[in-house]
């Protein structure tokens, strides 16, 4: 049923993360499906901030995520799942929908922490990428 999954985890929370591998892993086992890994890196907003952090400070931030995720993915993910590795930058939900629909996949799967008032008002990552998400997806809290 699902052939590829997108894994969205958050390098700043791995021991979370191991918790969506898990779920991961087994859906893709059950389906003999491959997963990809996406860690979003917030965008650094307004432009004026952008401007200040420079190119140089970006690559250093991206180079660092991806180390970890690396890192990361080695440690909790079987070999024979693992697809592919990938890096974003900008809003959380919007860059795990444009991945999931650039790599066609069949289901995402994203993390929930226990929701508090604010997310009620405005809507965490997980509400957005399941309200507009053409694709399955599985929310682990």
């Amino acid at each position: 049923m699902y052939r590829t999954i997108l894994l969205a985890v958050d390098i700043n929370d791995l021991a979370f993360s191991d918790h969506l591998a898990e779920a991961a892993i087994g859906l893709a086992h059950a389906d003999g499906a491959e997963i990809h890994v996406l860690n979003v890196i917030p965008g650094s907003g307004m432009a004026m901030v952008g401007a200040y952090l420079g190119a140089d400070q970006e690559k250093r931030i991206r180079a660092e995520a991806k180390a970890r995720l690396a890192d990361w993915a080695e440690r909790v993910l079987p070999e024979e799942l693992f697809a592919g590795l990938h890096i974003a930058q900008g809003t959380i939900y919007h860059e795990i929908i444009a991945l999931a629909d650039k790599l066609g996949v069949a289901a995402i799967i994203v993390g929930a922490h226990r929701p508090e008032l604010k997310d009620y008002l405005v809507g965490p990552n997980a509400a957005r990428v399941v309200r507009h998400a053409k694709q399955s997806v599985l929310v682990v809290r």
